[in-house]
């Protein structure tokens, strides 16, 4: 998005601040329509965040100049809630999964799926939860949660839950704009009833949204979870973390977490982050996420004989003397 550069600015200057070389970094800001394509056609590599829309048009400009590229794109992230799930801990995990940022994160959670046995006491915990969460406009640390980005994101919020009500879904908390906070304020949001004709049902709100669905065993969770176009971030809530980690292998998303939303695999530096399906292309942290911004090369440099036999040696005797030095060279350490 192209305001979202704006926070990036005030790191940079930081960074300066810290010592970086003021020219190290080039910000340049505006509406990818305009700046997009001058950008890709100088680069020799294109990293992009953004919708799953635009970096399919990305993909297309960067295969035209042969260039490298890798994205990640939009998601519609999936929680499990399983029977077993400590339900105090689930229920404010879930408020930071599902409304950190105003739920404006690409691993934001946006669709939840309780077991059965439990869901009748963690829905009404979770949405009286979300009934009682800070929402104001102050710069300090006494909100759990501001605005939206945009008056156009706003929107995009507003007509996907106002779709899902008129065609019979529940709000539990929210479900409404809050123009006495601010022009941009929208309510933490629950939803029930999410049925396959609401806009929000499969695709991305990006705003601090949720609907829960009830299921009956871990197996249908994990069937619905990955009914999606997306594979981005997915979370698992439970005591028994081997299960969770057998769980996490069978949902197809770029990251998977064990009793957090998103933060403990976004946080790990070393590990590589990225969406399958229609949610990205390659991976950043980690070695991958560096790597992928270099070019390998291969130098070799012949010192001692060369790959023809010397003058006077035939090439059978010589044959026999090169199977005989690699059979040799293999039993040496270090070769």
């Amino acid at each position: 998005d192209a305001q979202t550069p704006f926070t990036a600015l005030l790191g940079i200057e930081l960074l300066i601040e810290a010592g970086l070389p003021a020219d190290l970094m080039i910000p340049v800001t505006g509406p990818g329509r305009k700046i997009g394509t001058p950008i890709i056609d100088r680069d020799d590599y294109k990293m992009f965040t953004g919708s799953t829309a635009t970096g399919k048009v990305i993909a297309e400009q960067c295969a035209r100049r042969l260039i490298d590229f890798s994205a990640e794109l939009g998601g519609k992230n999936p929680m499990i809630v399983l029977a077993d799930a400590p339900l105090k801990k689930t229920v404010e995990g879930a408020v930071r999964a599902c409304f950190s940022n105003s739920g404006q994160l690409c691993i934001s959670i946006e669709r939840m799926y309780v077991e059965d046995a439990i869901y009748d006491r963690f829905v009404p915990a979770f949405a009286e939860r979300v009934k009682q969460m800070v929402v104001n406009n102050r710069f300090d640390f006494s909100a759990e949660m501001g605005c939206i980005v945009s008056e156009d994101q706003l929107k995009v919020v507003a007509d996907h839950v106002d779709d899902a009500k008129a065609k019979g879904a529940t709000v539990l908390a929210g479900g409404k704009a809050r123009p006495d906070l601010g022009p941009l304020f929208y309510e933490p949001t629950v939803l029930t009833g999410v049925t396959e004709d609401m806009e929000l049902a499969r695709n991305e709100t990006f705003g601090p949204v949720v609907a829960i669905s009830r299921v009956s065993d871990v197996e249908e969770a994990i069937r619905i979870a990955n009914d999606t176009t997306y594979g981005l971030n997915a979370s698992i809530w439970t005591n028994d973390y081997l299960r969770a980690q057998d769980i996490a292998t069978r949902i197809y998303a770029g990251t998977v977490n064990i009793n957090e939303g998103y933060s403990a695999a976004w946080a790990s530096h070393d590990a590589p982050m990225g969406g399958m399906k229609d949610s990205g292309v390659g991976r950043r942290h980690g070695e991958k996420g560096i790597l992928k911004y270099t070019e390998s090369q291969t130098v070799a440099t012949q010192r001692v004989m060369g790959i023809a036999p010397p003058p006077g040696v035939s090439r059978a005797t010589f044959a026999r003397m090169m199977t005989l030095g690699l059979r040799v060279m293999k039993r040496v350490p270090g070769l």
